[in-house]
């Protein structure tokens, strides 16, 4: 039998709309053909060709992380990370949707033609869209640096319409995917800015328009020297006193004794010290940062000098929280974290290894060594009950996630003391990473965490390890950890408005 047809039915009619898009389309790729643009029949083609499979982005991505600064180097890798969600978008989704053929290369001129033509569908352009995600990324980390690749991206886009790869459309739809992706990443990896740095309570502090009354005391081993040229430029009346290492502390108390305001240049530990004397001094503190994580001066908002610079001429300045902690005759204060556990021995391990391999190979290292090793947990007295733990952490300050992105301090002031505790068991990598994994104030038979403002810990073994700021020591028997509200004044700038 014959099966039913119906023999009314009628082929699909045209669509007006989309043929006279199309046709609008195929005018612009022409009219773009037809122009010959002074230098770009040599320039555009090889731009073109650099793009292909990132490696012109990559390369970019390189150049700004070798500049040394955190914001370059965040702007980097947040323009590989959108680029490559917009790739697999472009591959696995946007290539397979829309089967358009590349346009006809009669009206391009032979010599902007590309060598060997993609053979894949014309729409969207991946290349666009990588160009576009890559310079949007960069951009949301930094506008500076946004501003800076933009026209690079911009100039990617159009050689794929110039060379004859795409249509007009093609590469537009690209860009706004590219940009959607951008955009996507910092859902999940919200920017700094999205979170304004802690700015409470403000306190006064000395201007100082050309640092007069400022001494600064730099560690020579944090590699500093570019920053502190760039602050004496700026603030030419300040005093800088370079040391080594071992002659931090010293030469903090000196300069504590002659001035106005107590400036320091170095790493977490070098501005813990600072810190102590400045504490002990009633000064106010000038943080530059010059270490490898400098996690209390990102969390204050300082990521450049031009940042402490314009804190200092202006007088901006706010009291953070200090932690205390206390064993016998130990005693010391920590500005972002203080450790029992494996974390210290990591600290130790790491910096081992750090002058000889690099300060993140030797972290790795480090982790490596520690969680393999055989090894039983620490035994603490804790509220009347002697508990197991691989880690007990304390914060100063409540650390957050941003997304998925590491834990940063919004408050320095909230008067708290962020604990978390991985109990003892087996498997104690699983179980670090469990805890990593959940964030703050979780709670499970692994790991919990709670926030309070003083905590006593007894039964440590003699020479269990401590950490605080990257430092570590020895102690045992008992520890007191305990906060010191709004106790140090810092310079750090307002937002700009």
């Amino acid at each position: 039998m014959t099966p039913d047809v119906d023999l009314t039915a009628r082929p699909p009619g045209p669509h007006p709309f989309r043929d006279r898009f199309l046709a609008l389309d195929c005018r612009l790729f022409e009219a773009v053909a037809a122009r010959h643009w002074p230098g770009a029949d040599p320039l555009l083609p090889r731009l073109s060709r650099a793009a292909n499979h990132g490696v012109l982005w990559f390369a970019t991505a390189a150049a700004l992380a070798a500049t040394r600064s955190p914001r370059a180097r965040r702007a980097a890798a947040r323009g590989v990370a959108s680029l490559a969600l917009a790739s697999a978008t472009i591959n696995t989704v946007g290539k397979r949707s829309v089967r358009r053929p590349r346009p006809v290369l009669d009206p391009v001129p032979a010599i902007r033609r590309l060598k060997r033509q993609p053979i894949t569908t014309s729409f969207p352009s991946g290349h666009a869209a990588s160009a576009a995600a890559f310079a949007t990324g960069v951009a949301l980390e930094s506008r500076g640096w946004g501003a800076a690749v933009a026209p690079l991206a911009a100039a990617v886009a159009v050689s794929r319409v110039y060379t004859g790869a795409h249509f007009p459309s093609d590469v537009l739809a690209g860009a706004a995917l590219g940009a959607g992706a951008a955009y996507a990443v910092r859902g999940l990896v919200p920017t700094r800015d999205l979170v304004p740095p802690p700015g409470r309570p403000h306190v006064d502090a000395p201007a100082l328009p050309d640092g007069a009354g400022l001494v600064v005391v730099v560690n020579k081993g944090s590699g500093t020297a570019d920053r502190v040229r760039a602050l004496q430029d700026a603030l030419p009346a300040a005093e800088t006193v370079e040391c080594e290492p071992a002659d931090v502390r010293a030469e903090l108390e000196k300069a504590a004794a002659r001035a106005r305001v107590l400036g320091v240049c170095g790493g977490d530990g070098t501005v813990n010290a600072a810190a102590d004397v400045a504490l002990r001094r009633d000064l106010p503190l000038a943080v530059l940062p010059g270490g490898t994580l400098n996690h209390f001066a990102l969390d204050l908002g300082i990521e450049e000098v031009r940042d402490v610079v314009r804190a200092l001429q202006r007088g901006d300045a706010v009291r953070v929280d200090v932690g205390r902690f206390s064993s016998g005759k130990t005693r010391g204060c920590f500005l972002n974290t203080f450790s029992l556990g494996v974390y210290p021995e990591l600290v130790r391990e790491r910096e081992r290894w750090s002058r000889r391999i690099g300060g993140w190979p030797a972290g790795v290292l480090a982790a490596l060594r520690v969680l393999r090793a055989d090894r039983r947990p620490l035994e603490v007295e804790l509220g009347g009950r002697t508990h197991p733990l691989w880690l007990l952490f304390a914060g100063n300050g409540t650390y957050h996630r941003m997304g998925l992105a590491p834990g940063r301090r919004y408050d320095l002031a909230d008067g708290r003391l962020d604990v978390r505790v991985v109990r003892g068991g087996r498997h104690p990598a699983a179980r670090l990473l469990a805890a990593a994994v959940a964030g703050p104030l979780s709670r499970s038979p692994v790991h919990s965490a709670v926030r309070v403002r003083r905590l006593r810990l007894d039964g440590l073994a003699p020479g269990t390890l401590l950490a605080y700021d990257g430092e570590v020591t020895e102690v045992e028997g008992e520890v007191t950890l305990e906060k010191l509200p709004e106790a140090l004044a810092v310079y750090r700038p307002l937002p700009v408005h």
